[in-house]
Parts: C-alpha cells; sequence; structure tokens
C-alpha cells in the first residue's frame, strides 16, 4: 500500500478538536466555529444565520457539525441554506472535520460550520 502524506497547500484544515474547541491551522477556537479553505472563525451557533448565508457563491457544501453526536438541524435552517444553492450535509462534528479535511484536501469549494464535543 503507498502511503501519501496529504497536503493543503495554502487551504485551512482541521487540526484537532475537544470539549469546547477547535485547533485550525494551529489556532484554538473556542465555542462553535466556521471554516472555509482560506479562514477559520468563531460563530455563535445555530441561531446565527447570517455567517452561513454569507457563504454562498463562495462554496458549494457545508458540512453542519451538530456536535458530539447527529443530530436534525432546525429545518428553516436547512430550507434556507438550500434556497441559496448551498449543499447542506449534517453529521457529527467529528464527522464533519474529518469529510471538510478530505475534501478540503481535494480542492473542493466545501465549509465546515460546527458546534463543539
Amino acid at each position: 500500500m503507498e502511503m501519501n502524506e496529504i497536503r493543503y497547500d495554502s487551504a485551512v484544515p482541521v487540526d484537532g478538536y475537544g470539549p469546547g474547541f477547535f485547533r485550525v491551522d494551529g489556532a484554538l477556537i473556542e465555542g462553535a466555529m466556521i471554516a472555509t479553505g482560506e479562514r477559520a472563525v468563531g460563530w455563535a451557533g445555530l441561531d446565527d444565520p447570517a455567517p452561513l448565508e454569507a457563504l454562498a457563491g463562495e462554496v458549494d457544501v457545508v458540512f453542519l457539525g451538530m456536535g458530539a453526536e447527529i443530530a436534525h438541524a432546525p429545518r428553516a435552517l436547512r430550507d434556507r441554506l438550500e434556497e441559496m444553492g448551498l449543499g447542506v450535509e449534517v453529521m457529527s462534528s467529528p464527522a464533519a472535520c474529518r469529510s471538510y479535511n478530505v475534501l478540503l484536501a481535494e480542492g473542493r469549494r466545501v465549509a465546515l460550520a460546527v458546534l463543539p464535543v
């Protein structure tokens, strides 16, 4: 089996996470966060849809991490994002981080919006 190191070029991967925090490109972000290939910022969570709506046209898919376990996203939020042309994939935050990193390494236009574990 051939092993290849993942290269992100200038993209911003998730390095790790733990109770109440995420580590992105070496920086610690406490609480919920949103990440794209260019940046990672703190986020107020599901009650703050504006930063997610701002991703329309910038990314094709948003991985929405709901915390330690998978849960349903608010229907109104999902519907609004999909109306704006954003694909929304809801999963646990650990799975969302992994999925984001893999597609980011492939050069895809993805974003990550995650609640802490």
